[in-house]
């Protein structure tokens, strides 16, 4: 019987490594091959390897949000980031849950961007921060999406989670470079 190729990629070897590192830290004696195919795929910012290997069937591919960065032939499409940008206020908060999934997902990167790095926060601090920067009172949506998207990982109790670093997206990168120059001006 073959075996189905699995591919691993990941925009950031150092921050892989990390986490990897991280993860093998905390676990007592040498895990199993499942746990450590778990512990791979969390590394590269999936939940786990069931994930990661939903995300290698073409049927599956498009409802999971992409774990590399974009090509660098990737363009901007400028009417996506002025409908995304319509979402948001003066401050980056979020007014309106957009109705399309793409600008959804470009809006939680925006979010997500407002997340500190390399930081464990407990659900209360991350309910915090999501009431903090949304206007339209669902920062259980907010929190659920950005887990379910692989932008941050959370222990199985959800007690603790933590931003998952990788790179943005060229349109959501777009929307934070126009947000910062207009905040020096």
């Amino acid at each position: 019987m073959s075996r189905k190729l699995i591919p691993l990629q990941v925009s950031d070897a150092s921050a892989f490594a990390k986490s990897l590192r991280l993860q093998l830290s905390g676990h007592e004696g040498f895990p199993s091959h499942l746990q450590f195919l778990n512990m791979l795929a969390r590394a590269a910012g999936y939940g786990n390897f069931q994930s990661l290997r939903t995300k290698t069937d073409p049927a599956e591919s498009e409802r999971h949000l992409p774990a590399s960065a974009p090509a660098a032939d990737a363009e901007i499409d400028r009417k996506h980031i002025d409908r995304v940008q319509r979402s948001f206020d003066e401050e980056l908060r979020l007014m309106r849950w957009p109705s399309r999934r793409m600008d959804q997902i470009t809006a939680l990167w925006l979010l997500w961007s407002q997340i500190p790095s390399a930081r464990e926060m407990s659900e209360q601090e991350v309910n915090a921060l999501l009431r903090d920067r949304h206007l339209f009172g669902d920062h259980a949506l907010l929190r659920r999406e950005l887990c379910e998207l692989g932008l941050m990982r959370r222990t199985r109790d959800g007690s603790v989670y933590r931003r998952v670093d990788r790179s943005m997206p060229i349109n959501a990168a777009t929307i934070l470079r126009q947000h910062s120059s207009r905040q020096a001006h």
